[in-house]
């Protein structure tokens, strides 16, 4: 456990604790071990002082820059992709948080809302599954593993895309002692990402140059778990990982810690009413077993 490690304020300043705005008490999905490891490893041997290849004049520029990529990122989908946004919001917001979920057999680690989003998008008629990614340590990035949800779109039975959901997005991005500037990107990407790979890859290339600028105003390197190899270990879907979709049974229950599911619960649900009532053009419906959001003319 992290608190019980020997350098543990130091690793609790880096992990972010309750410093990032909007989530409070949010928690990382990497594997505790490996990422107490790394965060050791960091302080004693990988701390020794901030890259000096930025130069923090051209911050507001390139922040500038930042946010005009994150709103292309987000605004550029296709209609697929555009309807299942829709589709995975309705269906949040339709989970009850007070109804007892699967889940693993220890802490779930919102492993219970995963399945809860899966088993309504099954039910909606889209091929979803919940996929665990584990890597192997390289250089100075150790392992770890990851737990999201894919959706295939087949196209004439003879080709499919694949769209990843990941249901805390932002939580991958948060740094210690961010910026003013770093907090307003991060509270602007999806709280939600829905989307395919490689668009996944444009949010992580720019979230790792906007923490590399930050965490430079206040002289601190990027810590090995924000870099972008890291990152995109994460949901790289290549042979070289094991990569496990598994099915859990209806009747399959656990006690589990439910509390940060909850939390996190309310949460998406908060930001997916915010960002709704802030564009002001939709309203969730169910039509027919299929969920979607609609215009309100």
């Amino acid at each position: 456990m992290l608190g019980q490690e020997r350098d543990a304020p130091v690793a609790v300043d880096w992990l972010g604790g309750n410093q990032f705005a909007g989530y409070n008490n949010s928690y990382s999905h990497e594997s505790e071990h490996d990422l107490g490891l790394m965060v050791s490893d960091f302080v004693e041997n990988g701390s020794g002082g901030a890259d000096s290849c930025w130069n923090s004049s051209d911050t507001d520029s390139a922040f500038s820059d930042f946010a005009d990529n994150i709103s292309l990122y987000k605004h550029s989908m296709d209609q697929y992709e555009r309807d299942l946004l829709s589709v995975v919001h309705s269906l949040i917001l339709s989970i009850n948080e007070t109804t007892d979920q699967p889940g693993k057999p220890e802490v779930c680690n919102a492993s219970c809302i995963r399945f809860s989003l899966v088993k309504l998008l099954k039910s909606s008629g889209y091929d979803a599954s919940i996929n665990a990614t584990k890597w192997q340590g390289f250089g100075k990035i150790t392992g770890g593993e990851h737990e999201f949800i894919n959706v295939m779109n087949h196209h004439d039975g003879t080709c499919s895309d694949l769209y990843i959901i990941d249901i805390d997005f932002r939580s991958h991005f948060e740094i210690a002692r961010p910026i003013k500037a770093y907090k307003t990107l991060l509270n602007s990407l999806p709280p939600i990402y829905v989307g395919s790979t490689a668009k996944l890859k444009q949010f992580l290339q720019t979230m790792v140059k906007a923490a590399k600028y930050s965490l430079k105003q206040n002289s601190m390197p990027l810590p090995p778990w924000r870099s972008l190899a890291y990152l995109e270990a994460k949901w790289e879907l290549t042979s070289e990982r094991e990569i496990i979709a598994y099915e859990k049974s209806n009747n399959s229950t656990y006690k589990s810690d439910h509390h940060q599911c909850t939390g996190l619960l309310r949460r998406m649900k908060s930001c997916i009413e915010y960002e709704i009532e802030a564009k002001g053009l939709f309203i969730p419906i169910k039509n027919e077993n299929n969920w979607r959001l609609k215009t309100k003319w």
